[in-house]
């Protein structure tokens, strides 16, 4: 499989993911994102390269996000000051789930921030998403805590904090990207 930047030419792409997996989420009984994600957020985030698109012999399989903008009033300013990167829209093709097509992307996200000098790959996930915690935990993330309000809007639902040490690994995917 092969990682390369997206082009703004994936932005449908990415949305019907994001539109598959909130359809997926829904029929869990999980309100998470059920929101339409504005367009221009997710453009912007790819022209600024740091939307990443997994492709599986030229079949899109899986998108994440890993850049330095956390999401605001959620991390501390110590926190905030530590070198770190933050993954946000880890999103696997149901065609792909269960394959360990996610872990493989949390890996190459932490060698990514490693080799680009940074100590932790933080998220933030859905505060009531409660199998989604276990996802991270499951892979070696380390439950930071929980905040109320924060985020984006000031909503806080999006508030269940946790990071992994940044390290250097070997992930499987054929990366092409620029970093």
């Amino acid at each position: 499989m092969i990682i390369t930047q997206a082009r703004p030419s994936d932005l449908a792409l990415l949305l019907a993911f994001r539109r598959e997996t909130a359809q997926w989420l829904a029929g869990q009984g999980i309100d998470q994102w059920s929101n339409p994600f504005p367009e221009e957020v997710l453009l912007a985030s790819i022209e600024a390269g740091t939307v990443f698109v997994v492709h599986d012999h030229g079949t899109p399989a899986a998108t994440v996000t890993l850049d330095n903008n956390p999401e605001p009033n959620l991390w501390t300013p110590e926190e905030l000051a530590e070198p770190c990167m933050h993954l946000h829209k880890l999103t696997v093709a149901r065609a792909y789930a269960g394959q360990g097509l996610g872990g493989r992307l949390l890996d190459w996200a932490g060698d990514r921030t490693a080799r680009a000098g940074g100590q932790w790959v933080r998220i933030n996930a859905w505060t009531t998403n409660v199998q989604l915690h276990r996802f991270w935990l499951n892979h070696g993330y380390h439950h930071v805590r929980t905040v109320s309000g924060g985020g984006i809007g000031n909503q806080g639902v999006s508030g269940w904090l946790a990071q992994r040490e940044a390290l250097r690994t070997v992930h499987g995917l054929d990366d092409r990207t620029a970093g």
